[in-house]
C-alpha cells in the first residue's frame, strides 16, 4: 500500500481491541508502525465502555470485525476494569522499551503487541505485571537475557519521554482515541481514526483496496 512518497503511520495501545484490528490489518498490508498510550478521554467524550448504548452497540460491532478480519478477539470478563482500571500504561513501556531494542525491523514489536492483545482480548489475563509481560515477550520469542533487558528498560526516564513524545506527536496530528493512521503523502499528513477506514485511506492515498486480508495471512493468528 506505499510507493517512496507515501508512508502510513499507526498509533495504537493494546488495552484497545479496535487497535488489533487495525494493527492485523496494517501488517497483513505491510505498513509501517508506532505506538503510543492514548490521551484522556475529552470533555464530553465518555469511553464506550462507560455508555450502556455504546457497550452493547460495540460488544457486536467486536465480534462482527474480528470475524471478518481474521482476529481471535473475545472479550475479557471485566471489561472494565481490564481497561479502565488495570490500564495498559507499563505494557505500552514495554512495548517501546522492545522497540527501543530491536535492530533491523519491527518483528519483536509486531509479536510482543500481539501476544498482549492476545492475553487481555482472547485469554482474559493480566498484561500489566512484569510477570505478564515476561510471559508475553517468551511466546513472542524473545530469550530470557533480552526478556530482563526490555523489563528494566521499560522503567528508565528514556522510555518514559519516548513514549510521552510518541503520544504527543499522535495529540499534534489530532488524536482522540485509537487506532490511529497517519498518511503522509509527498510531506503532507492526514489522519484517519478508527479500524474500519482503511477502505477510505486507500481512496485518499490512490491505492487499491483488496480488503483487510488480502493473502488468506490472518490463519497464522
Amino acid at each position: 500500500m506505499m510507493s517512496s512518497r507515501k508512508v502510513v503511520e499507526l498509533f495504537y495501545d493494546v488495552v484497545s481491541p479496535y487497535s488489533w484490528l487495525g494493527f492485523e490489518v496494517c501488517f497483513l498490508n505491510r505498513l509501517i508502525l508506532h505506538t503510543a498510550f492514548p490521551p484522556p478521554p475529552t470533555l464530553g467524550n465518555k469511553p464506550p465502555g462507560l455508555v450502556p448504548n455504546k457497550f452493547l452497540y460495540m460488544t457486536k460491532d467486536l465480534d462482527l470485525l474480528a470475524k471478518y478480519c481474521g482476529v481471535p478477539l473475545q472479550p475479557p470478563s471485566d471489561v472494565f476494569e481490564a481497561m479502565f482500571q488495570k490500564g495498559t500504561l507499563s505494557a505500552m513501556r514495554f512495548v517501546t522499551a522492545v522497540q527501543q531494542q530491536e535492530k533491523g525491523g519491527d518483528k519483536q514489536v509486531e509479536q510482543v503487541s500481539r501476544e498482549l492483545w492476545r492475553r487481555i482480548w482472547s485469554e482474559d489475563k493480566d498484561i500489566t505485571e512484569p510477570a505478564s509481560l515476561s510471559e508475553a515477550a517468551k511466546r513472542a520469542g524473545l530469550t530470557d537475557g533480552e526478556i530482563q533487558e526490555v523489563l528494566k528498560l521499560s522503567t528508565s526516564q528514556e522510555i518514559k519521554d519516548k513514549l510521552k513524545n510518541t503520544t504527543e506527536a499522535a495529540l499534534k496530528y489530532g488524536a482522540f482515541g485509537f487506532p490511529l493512521l497517519v498518511c503522509h503523502i509527498d510531506g503532507t499528513p492526514q489522519m484517519f481514526f478508527g479500524s474500519d477506514r482503511f477502505e477510505l485511506m486507500a481512496h485518499c492515498i490512490g491505492e487499491k483496496w483488496l480488503g483487510p486480508n488480502p493473502d488468506n495471512s490472518a490463519a497464522r493468528l
